[in-house]
């Protein structure tokens, strides 16, 4: 298993205290979406003495290094998905949460084609859920 400290130089990040320390807590558990303000809490919680800007920056620096995903909902509504593979999204309205749609349950047809200059990278797809429930 890969440790925290090769994950980050592999990805061209030094590992400083507050890096090793907040990615402990993204991928310690396994495929997991974040907002900054969980993490942040989780951070407060296990006692690690950071300030939610640097979790901020730290999240954005892992994005950046292709350590996490960011999945942008609406507004300033942004998670951070340790899953970087291409996969879809659930986004639960009523509960703020989301969660993986895995690839083989959807299909995509009748995209147009790029301009000749570009190619398509990625296409993000959020299906948007709510209870049927009054």
């Amino acid at each position: 298993m890969e440790t925290i400290d090769s994950k980050l130089r592999a990805a061209d990040l030094r590992p400083t205290r507050q890096r090793r320390a907040l990615a402990r807590l993204l991928f310690a558990s396994g495929h997991r979406h974040v907002t900054a303000e969980e993490l942040y809490a989780e951070a407060v919680a296990a006692r690690v003495p950071v300030s939610l800007a640097t979790v901020y920056n730290t999240l954005n620096q892992f994005t950046g290094a292709g350590l996490l995903r960011e999945v942008a909902i609406e507004g300033n509504r942004t998670y951070f998905d340790t899953n970087t593979s291409n996969h879809f999204h659930y986004y639960v309205e009523h509960e703020g949460r989301l969660s993986d749609i895995p690839c083989g349950d959807l299909t995509i047809e009748g995209l147009p084609d790029p301009p000749p200059e570009m190619g398509i990278c990625r296409f993000d797809i959020i299906v948007r859920l709510k209870s049927r429930q009054p």
